[in-house]
């Protein structure tokens, strides 16, 4: 199946609805399908052989995606942050692409709608090429499918299941693989989508109100910010707003406690998966997360840390350094397999011969289970000959009253093979000195996960998706 089908279906149940906003410029699923129509034309009449788009989350985002996968050709949403000479470089690879830019009016890009090509039948064209983003190596281009993406949508959302009034707030960037998602989803569920084209949290809040927001989605900095912006209020003041989808990264456990807090009615949902996997391979539903803060139970309170169960479709093993798979409870390397896994790359593929893709994260399953995340394989610290996850000291300093954020990595040494560095971000008015935080580390695990060195900074190095660039911090440590 092609991607063009979920247009398709939309357009048929409820053509007049709007599909998508941006600023003042509203598409019907109607005007959609005109202009996808048109602009497929034009990709098989000038014979591009892919659509580059460039630029942030705007209308004309759905309309170079749809006229793609019509025209059987690659998406490609480039970061449009990067330098002029990173950018043309990455345009080069892709010759003879239609380029889309911020700023250009879809409708004149478009041809004659009634010149459309047939939807290709052929499920294993590429549908999307998404650059990683390179946090632990340089990027390369991740292959999408279009029975990729048309497995996740068949696996986790119900079709036409948004009644009219329902509207999605995305603020994540076109080049990542939850712009890309978010926006298949959310038209196949028959939801109007609201692109707000930077995040700020007074603007995001204003527009939740204003456009009746009743689903969005986050990245756990963007939540930080909606926190630390609303301060000592009571509430959110969001009525319409149903459900707060967050992910991404690692979300803080105070900053994830109090944004429940200041949104009593509304749902969270932490969505895990990455850019190989189609996205979404594991969620934490919003009963999830109300057992887990109102539960006596340490056990269930734990799974608020955790990205929930995987999702049907998808199979996990955790496996140990040789390749065994590992028991409930035993951390390890996280593998995976199903449908809406790809784990190719342009060039190569990460899946092997039994269709298992490495994802070179860690974590592991409780007896019930719940997936626990321990962070990238590259980032454990090894002490002395104990594998020891930062994810595990980050989450205690973190609850430091005087602590915004904290990255912990490992540094080289002569004695112990590495040595745990501690960055961390103080809170607004707040104040505590390196010994303070040890200590704190120190009585809540052992001495062997304390802090050899604790620096302070105004702010942490991250991607635009909120991932944290540890490469940057050990540079700057043993420099």
């Amino acid at each position: 199946m092609n991607l063009s089908l979920i247009l398709e279906l939309a357009m048929a149940g409820h053509p007049d609805r709007v599909a998508v906003a941006s600023g003042e410029r509203r598409l019907s699923f109607v005007d959609l399908d005109r202009l996808a129509r048109g602009t497929a034309a034009r990709l098989v009449e000038e014979g591009n052989r892919g659509v580059i788009y460039i630029g942030p989350s705007s209308t004309a985002l759905p309309v170079a995606l749809f006229a793609a996968a019509r025209a059987g050709v690659p998406f490609v949403p480039l970061n449009y942050r990067l330098s002029p000479d990173r950018l043309d470089a990455l345009i080069a690879e892709h010759p003879d692409a239609l380029v889309v830019r911020d700023g250009d009016d879809v409708a004149q890009l478009s041809g004659d709608p009634g010149a459309a090509p047939d939807v290709p039948t052929d499920e294993d064209l590429p549908a999307v090429l998404l650059y990683t983003s390179g946090t632990t190596a340089a990027p390369k281009a991740a292959v999408l499918r279009h029975r990729h993406l048309m497995a996740y949508l068949f696996g986790t959302v119900e079709f036409g299941g948004a009644s009219e009034d329902e509207a999605a707030l995305v603020t994540v960037p076109p080049y990542h693989v939850a712009g890309v998602t978010n926006l298949v989803s959310n038209l196949y569920a028959g939801r109007r989508i609201v692109y707000l084209d930077a995040f700020d949290p007074a603007t995001w809040l204003a527009t939740v109100r204003d456009e009746g927001i009743t689903q969005a989605m986050v990245v756990p900095t963007m939540l930080a910010r909606l926190v630390e912006h609303l301060g000592d209020a009571r509430d959110a003041d969001t009525p319409s707003l149903r459900s707060i989808a967050y992910g991404g990264a690692r979300m803080p456990l105070p900053v994830l406690r109090r944004a429940l807090e200041l949104f009593p009615d509304t749902g969270f949902v932490n969505a895990y998966g990455l850019t190989e996997t189609s996205s979404t391979i594991a969620v934490l539903g919003p009963d999830e997360h109300r057992e887990a803060i109102a539960s006596a139970d340490e056990v269930v309170q734990a799974r608020l840390g955790s990205v929930g169960r995987v999702v049907p479709g998808v199979e996990l093993e955790v496996r140990d350094d040789d390749g065994a798979v590992l028991a409930p409870g035993q951390p390890g390397l996280l593998f995976l397999r199903g449908e809406q896994v790809s784990g190719e790359y342009v060039g190569s593929s990460g899946v092997d011969a039994g269709g298992w893709f490495a994802t070179r994260d860690r974590g592991w399953v409780d007896a019930d289970g719940y997936l626990f995340i321990e962070g990238r394989a590259d980032d454990t610290i090894i002490r002395g000959g104990e594998n020891i996850a930062p994810a595990e000291i980050e989450d205690v300093l973190a609850e430091h009253p005087a602590v915004l954020e904290a990255a912990v990595i490992g540094v080289p040494d002569d004695e112990w093979g590495q040595r745990i560095a501690a960055v961390v971000v103080r809170a607004d008015g707040a104040y505590a000195d390196a010994e303070e935080l040890r200590e704190w580390v120190r009585t809540r695990l052992r001495s062997s996960k304390t802090p050899d060195v604790v620096t302070f900074r105004t702010e942490l190095p991250r991607t635009d998706t909120g991932k944290l660039l540890r490469r940057n911090l050990l540079a700057e440590l043993v420099s």
